[in-house]
C-alpha cells in the first residue's frame, strides 16, 4: 500500500512545488500571489508528511483527497502563470480584467484551503485513537462536506486499520450501526474498502467484542446481493472457517455463523465458495458439541492418553484427591487410577474411560447426549486439554446452536451437494435430537432446517435413498421426531416438520399407516389454524399423488382414518387457502380408490361435481387436470343412489 499511496502522491507534491516557485515569480497581482504560493507551501508540506507515513495510510480517501488537491493546483498553477508574462497581450489583457482576476484568487485560495484542510484530517484521522490529542470526533474535512456520512465511514475503516482493539472494536459496532440503518450507507462501506480490515479483525483475534462486532457487520452487509460478491473476493471463507474452529470467543463464533447465514440467504453462489473453506463441516461440529458425541468404529490411541469425560464435579475437599491432597484420581473401566496434576487436578472423573497406549478401542459410532441448557459438563481431555467451550455459559451456547443451524439451513437450501454433506455427517442426528429436547430458536431453526433438506431430498432421489433410507438410524430418529411433533400438534415448529413429512412421503412403506392418520387428525377442528390444515392437506396430496409408488395404500390409508369426510366439508365450506389443497387430496383418493363405499357415504361425488362449477376452483392450475378425471372415474364406479347428500 505505501508504493501506491506515494504513486498518488508524487504528482500534486510536485505541482506544488511548482506553483510556489511560479507564484514568486509573478509581476502582476504579488500579494495574491503570495497568498497562493503559502498555500502551496503548506499544501506541498502536508502532502511530505502523508507520504512519508504510507504505511499507515487508508487509502481509499487519500486517493480522492490527492485527486481534488491536484484539481485545485492546477487551476491556481493556471492562474499564477498569468502573472508572469511581461508586456504581452495577456497580462494587458488580464490586469484589466481586476475584478475577474480579484475573484479568481479568491477560488483558488479556497480550493487550496479546503485541500489543505483534507490532507490535515487524512494525517489525523491515520493516527490511532488513542495516540490522537483531541480523542472526540475529528470533524468533516470539505472533501466530505456534501455527503458527511462519507467522512464517518471513512474514519472508522481508518480506525480499522491503524487501531488498538478497543478502538477496532468501536469502529466495527459503529459500521453495523450504519448498515443495519441504511442499506445506502452499506454499499458506501462496501465501496470504500471497508470489508478487508472488518476481515483482518475477525481473522487475527483480540477483543471478543471486536470479533463478533466484525462478523456481525460482514453479516448485515452481506444482505444486499451486490455486496456478497465483493466480500467473497476478499476472501470470507477462510477468515470465517479460522475463526469456527479456532475462535477463542463463543459469542463471535455465533455471530459468524449468523453472518454466514445472511451471505447464503442473499447470494446463493456464495455457498460453493464457503464450503471450499470445510463451513458446513465445522458448523455441524458445533451443532453436535453436547448434543452427540463420535466415536471411530476403530479409534487407534497410541503415544497419549484420552479421557472420555462424562460427568465432572469440582472437589473441594480432602476426600477425592490423592496422596499429596492436590491430585485428583482418573478411575478407569479396569479400576485402575490415573493421577492428574495441574489446573485439572481438582476435577474428579465420575464415569471415565481411559484409552492405554497401543490399544484398539471398539465403540458404536454416536452417542447421544442428553441435550439441555442446563445439563451436567462433559469434558474431553486431550493430553491435559481441555474444551474451552464447556465453560461458557448455557445462554451463549444455545445461541451458537442456534445460529449453527440457522446457517445450515440456509446453505442446505436448494443445494444437494451441502445436504448431502449434512447428512453423511452427523447433522440429521444433532437435528433429530435438537428438535425432540431444545428449545426455542435452538428447536426452530433445527425443524427449519430438517424442512429444507428434505426438500431438496424430494427431488434428488440419490439423496433420498442415501439420507433417509428406512434402515438409516438418523433418518429413523428424524422421522420419529417429526412424528412427535405432529402428533402433539401445538408447537410453533408444527408447519415446518409437517413439510419436511411431506418431502419424504415416498420413503414410508405401505405398512406405516400411523403418519396418515396423525395428518388426517390435522384436518380436523374448528379452532385449528388454516395454514396448519392446508399444510396437511397438501403433504397427503404427496402420499397420495400418483407419482408416489404407493399412492393405492396411502389413498386407501386416508380413508379408514376418516379423512375423506373432512375433505368434503373442507372443499365444500372451507376457506380459499385450504379449498385447493383439500379438492386436490380429494381428486387423487377419487382417483385412485374410485370403488370405496366411503366416497358415496360422504357425498364425494356431489362435492366434486360442485367444484366444476367454481371458477376460481376449475382456473387452478392444480385442479384443472384432476377435476375431470375425479369426476369420471366416479361415473363410472359408483351407482346414481349413491350420489346424494345424506
Amino acid at each position: 500500500m505505501a508504493d501506491i499511496v506515494r504513486e498518488i502522491l508524487a504528482r500534486p507534491i510536485q505541482l506544488a512545488d511548482r506553483l510556489g516557485k511560479a507564484a514568486e515569480d509573478a509581476h502582476s497581482f504579488k500579494q495574491e500571489c503570495a497568498e497562493i504560493r503559502a498555500k502551496a507551501d503548506s499544501l506541498a508540506s502536508l502532502l511530505r508528511q502523508v507520504a512519508r507515513a504510507s504505511g499507515d495510510l487508508y487509502e481509499r480517501p487519500a486517493r480522492r483527497i490527492a485527486d481534488d488537491a491536484e484539481v485545485a493546483l492546477r487551476r491556481a498553477l493556471i492562474l499564477v502563470l498569468k502573472c508572469q508574462a511581461r508586456n504581452s497581450l495577456v497580462r494587458r489583457v488580464f490586469t484589466m480584467m481586476i475584478p475577474v482576476a480579484a475573484v479568481a484568487f479568491r477560488e483558488a485560495l479556497a480550493q487550496l484551503e479546503n485541500s489543505v484542510g483534507d490532507v490535515s484530517w487524512l494525517l489525523r484521522v491515520s493516527v490511532s485513537v488513542s495516540d490522537r490529542d483531541d480523542k472526540d470526533h475529528l470533524g468533516l474535512p470539505p472533501i466530505a462536506s456534501n455527503e458527511p456520512i462519507l467522512c464517518l465511514i471513512w474514519e472508522q475503516i481508518a480506525i480499522l486499520h491503524a487501531g488498538v482493539p478497543e478502538d477496532c472494536s468501536e469502529a466495527a459496532a459503529t459500521l453495523v450501526s450504519l448498515a443495519r440503518d441504511n442499506d445506502r450507507y452499506g454499499k458506501l462501506i462496501v465501496e470504500e474498502g471497508g470489508v478487508p480490515p472488518l476481515l483482518k479483525l475477525a481473522k487475527e483475534g483480540g477483543a471478543a467484542k471486536g470479533l463478533e462486532y466484525a462478523a456481525r457487520a460482514i453479516g448485515v452487509l452481506g444482505r444486499a446481493h451486490e455486496n456478497v460478491e465483493r466480500i467473497m473476493k476478499a476472501g470470507v471463507g477462510p477468515v470465517f472457517a479460522q475463526v469456527l474452529r479456532e475462535g477463542r470467543h463463543m459469542k463471535a463464533r455465533a455471530a459468524v455463523a449468523w453472518a454466514i447465514s445472511e451471505l447464503a440467504t442473499n447470494h446463493p453462489k456464495c455457498r460453493e465458495h464457503l464450503v471450499q473453506s470445510n463451513i458446513v463441516q465445522l458448523l455441524v461440529n458445533h451443532l453436535a458439541f453436547e448434543t452427540v458425541r463420535e466415536h471411530h468404529k476403530y479409534a487407534v490411541l497410541k503415544k497419549t492418553k484420552v479421557y472420555s469425560i462424562h460427568s465432572v464435579v469440582m472437589t473441594n475437599g480432602d476426600d477425592n484427591t490423592g496422596k499429596n491432597g492436590n491430585i485428583a484420581s482418573i478411575h478407569g473401566e479396569h479400576g485402575e487410577k490415573s493421577p492428574m496434576t495441574g489446573p485439572m487436578a481438582r476435577l474428579v472423573v465420575l464415569n471415565g474411560t481411559p484409552g492405554h497406549t497401543d490399544s484398539v478401542v471398539k465403540s458404536s459410532q454416536y452417542e447421544l447426549l442428553p441435550y439441555n441448557h442446563h445439563h451436567q459438563q462433559h469434558i474431553t481431555i486431550v493430553s491435559g486439554s481441555v474444551d474451552e467451550r464447556e465453560f461458557e455459559d448455557p445462554v451463549t451456547k444455545a445461541e451458537m446452536k442456534a445460529m449453527a443451524a440457522l446457517a445450515l439451513c440456509q446453505l442446505a437450501k436448494g443445494n444437494a451437494r451441502i445436504c448431502r454433506m449434512i447428512t453423511e455427517s452427523k447433522g440429521l442426528l444433532c437435528f433429530a435430537v435438537l428438535l425432540e429436547n431444545a428449545q426455542g430458536d435452538v428447536r426452530s431453526y433445527s425443524a427449519q432446517a430438517l424442512m429444507e433438506i428434505t426438500a431438496v431430498a424430494e427431488h434428488h432421489s440419490e439423496l433420498r435413498h442415501s439420507a433417509f433410507k428406512p434402515t438409516s438410524p438418523a433418518a429413523k430418529a428424524v422421522v420419529e421426531q417429526l412424528m412427535m411433533v405432529i402428533e402433539k400438534a401445538d408447537s410453533d415448529v408444527l408447519i415446518p416438520c409437517i413439510r419436511a413429512i411431506g418431502s419424504l412421503a415416498r420413503t414410508f412403506r405401505a405398512t406405516e399407516t400411523r403418519i396418515i392418520g396423525l395428518l388426517v387428525k390435522l384436518l380436523d377442528g374448528e379452532d385449528r389454524d388454516t395454514r396448519v390444515k392446508a399444510e396437511a392437506a397438501i403433504t397427503l396430496g404427496k402420499f397420495a399423488c400418483t407419482a408416489n409408488f404407493l399412492h393405492v395404500n396411502h389413498c386407501q390409508a386416508i380413508v379408514a382414518s376418516g379423512g375423506l369426510r373432512h375433505l368434503t366439508q373442507l372443499v365444500h365450506t372451507g376457506d380459499h387457502p385450504i379449498q385447493i389443497p383439500a379438492l386436490v387430496l380429494l381428486c387423487y383418493v377419487a382417483i385412485h380408490v374410485p370403488d370405496s363405499e366411503t366416497l358415496a357415504q360422504e357425498d364425494a361425488f356431489t362435492v366434486i361435481e360442485w367444484s366444476t362449477k367454481q371458477a376460481h376452483l376449475i382456473n387452478d392450475p392444480a385442479i384443472k387436470a384432476l377435476l375431470p378425471k375425479a369426476q369420471s372415474q366416479l361415473e363410472l364406479y359408483q351407482s346414481r343412489s349413491s350420489r346424494r347428500f345424506h
